[in-house]
């Protein structure tokens, strides 16, 4: 929710957290809890606290904060109620502080350790074990919403690129198979990047990790020369923040699903790699140094590689309703009204504008929060294809409030 301050914090300062509105009965609260898995907890407060937390910046010390309590509400917040909930939130690993940085090093270093990094969400958002994750990735084909049974018009051609949905699999699968049939179709190579959101933030704008993923299929493994590589070349910075890739989604979600449409055919390697930014970011020059720099050595390493590969692009596009910040919940006229600016965005990802499809985003302001900018951008960056098609659009409901995702499948040949 706040990002660390560069000087010491005069009061709590509350971590990169996400949220959503509740409604028990008659009464509404917001449950917060950490991407980052760094802390396992949740907590639910009510909107009066809620409101509380904006001023959780590190500027604002705990008299302040009961200070603007007073003015919001007209009541005086007792000093060890206010005091309660910043022990609570420290507690819970919710605030920056040596608590965190103790936690994080720690989690860092088991992280490392390891030679794998375990599959988080198997048995949770997908089948744990290979038959039964097989026969459902088989159910999504053959759903009315999947696929089209005819082969694809582009089967047997040179895939470049693919852009997947990574909202939940169980609701979203027949979207990612509009993706993946046009995988088991094509022509494709056994080197994947696999570029996905990262919902946490990164402070350098990509992270990388050299471990390879475990899935119910078996290791996939990482491509150890590319990793290597872009180590060697100076890419150490991208490899710092490599721990955000232990409780992230978005690539895991999309390995079952190489597998199953080519590592069942052939040994593949991916390079995984997880971005997190905005077209407002590009605007400041020292952050799109780090974007630049990190593009520019990736395409010299993959370019000195000598060997084709496909980009995968794990995103999700528009977030509306109360869950995402906005005051009241999304209407069928909004819904739509979004629809239209999703679709007549994705005309510049299917031209393979990069720059237009920033500056889209960046003229509406991201009034819709379009969480997949980063890898897509990567993706459009990366990938030499001549032109990109959207397969199929769809959106979820994600809370009581009928807040909204809305994803999309896309190729590129």
């Amino acid at each position: 929710m706040n990002d660390p301050v560069k000087h010491a914090p005069q009061g709590p300062l509350l971590r990169n957290l996400q949220f959503s509105p509740l409604k028990q009965q008659d009464e509404q609260y917001v449950v917060l809890w950490d991407p980052t898995g760094l802390s396992p907890e949740k907590l639910i407060v009510p909107l009066n606290y809620f409101y509380l937390f904006q001023f959780f910046d590190g500027e604002h010390s705990a008299e302040r904060i009961g200070a603007e309590y007073l003015k919001k509400f007209g009541e005086f917040l007792m000093p060890d109620r206010l005091q309660r909930l910043i022990d609570d939130l420290e507690e819970k690993l919710f605030l920056e502080g040596d608590r965190a940085e103790t936690a994080r090093a720690a989690a860092q270093a088991a992280y490392r350790s390891h030679p794998v990094r375990r599959a988080a969400f198997a048995g949770k958002a997908y089948a744990g074990e290979a038959a039964a994750l097989t026969r459902e990735i088989e159910s999504y084909f053959s759903s009315k919403e999947g696929p089209d049974i005819k082969q694809s018009a582009q089967a047997g051609k040179r895939l470049k690129a693919i852009v997947a949905p990574h909202y939940d699999p169980r609701q979203g699968g027949p979207i990612y198979a509009w993706a993946y049939k046009e995988v088991q179709e094509a022509s494709t190579p056994d080197l994947f990047v696999v570029t996905g959101t990262c919902h946490a933030g990164l402070g350098h704008g990509y992270a990388l990790t050299d471990r390879d993923f475990e899935t119910p299929f078996g290791t996939v493994p990482v491509d150890r020369p590319i990793v290597d590589a872009m180590r060697q070349h100076g890419g150490e910075l991208f490899f710092e923040e490599d721990l955000s890739h232990q409780h992230e989604h978005s690539i895991e979600f999309q390995l079952p699903w190489l597998h199953y449409a080519v590592g069942a055919k052939k040994p593949i390697t991916i390079v995984p790699v997880l971005a997190a930014f905005s077209p407002e970011d590009l605007t400041h020059a020292e952050f799109n140094d780090k974007v630049e720099r990190f593009l520019s050595l990736l395409k010299q390493v993959l370019a000195e590689s000598g060997r084709p590969y496909c980009i995968v692009a794990s995103a999700e596009l528009a977030h509306i309703g109360m869950r995402y910040g906005d005051n009241k919940p999304p209407t069928d006229f909004s819904f739509h009204k979004c629809m239209q600016a999703d679709l007549e965005m994705l005309k510049h990802v299917e031209g393979c504008d990069a720059g237009a499809f920033a500056d889209y985003i960046r003229k509406e302001g991201n009034g819709r929060r379009i969480s997949g900018f980063a890898p897509i951008y990567t993706l459009l960056r990366l990938s030499d294809a001549e032109k990109g098609e959207v397969l199929r659009y769809d959106r979820g409901v994600t809370d009581q409030f009928n807040s909204t995702v809305t994803y999309a499948s896309i190729s590129f040949f």
